[in-house]
């Protein structure tokens, strides 16, 4: 199995809790609020102070490891304001030619009301999803034996 096959990619996302405050500077803490890690759980991604958002509330609605698939929904934080109700994810990883992953996400804003949220929020978002994915697929590098 190459390093970055979809399967410790996958092992990777739903040990988020643990591993994102270990990889992540901005991110403090991840704590369960509710469930124990399996689909309808909510976790709180608590992050460091003088960052942009204080706190990000995901629930998790769905995971399979054996189709390296996980779907969740970011229901709450104190960034959305009056714009954003949630924002839901969808991310899939597939075994690339010749080795390694590809991944997709697949993301869904729904704002409030009749709000259409700037470029720059969306902007941001993506970003954000990117540094994520980054730092992950750098620590697995730095840490083959991890989640193999």
């Amino acid at each position: 199995m190459s390093l970055l096959a979809p399967l410790p990619l996958i092992g990777c996302s739903m040990d988020a809790h643990n591993l994102m405050p270990k990889i992540m500077p901005v991110v403090k803490s991840i704590d369960f609020v509710s469930g124990d890690g399996g689909p309808g759980s909510v976790q709180q991604v608590n992050l460091v102070d003088g960052y942009q958002m204080k706190y990000l509330k995901n629930r998790l609605d769905f995971k399979d490891k054996e189709s390296c698939a996980i779907n969740y929904t970011a229901i709450e934080s104190d960034s959305f304001g009056d714009m954003i109700d949630y924002i839901s994810s969808e991310v899939k990883f597939d075994a690339a030619p010749g080795g390694g992953s590809n991944y997709t996400i697949k993301t869904t804003v729904c704002p409030k009301g009749d709000v259409v949220p700037d470029e720059e929020t969306f902007k941001a978002g993506k970003e954000g999803h990117m540094q994520q994915y980054k730092a992950v697929i750098a620590h697995l590098i730095e840490n083959p034996h991890l989640y193999a």
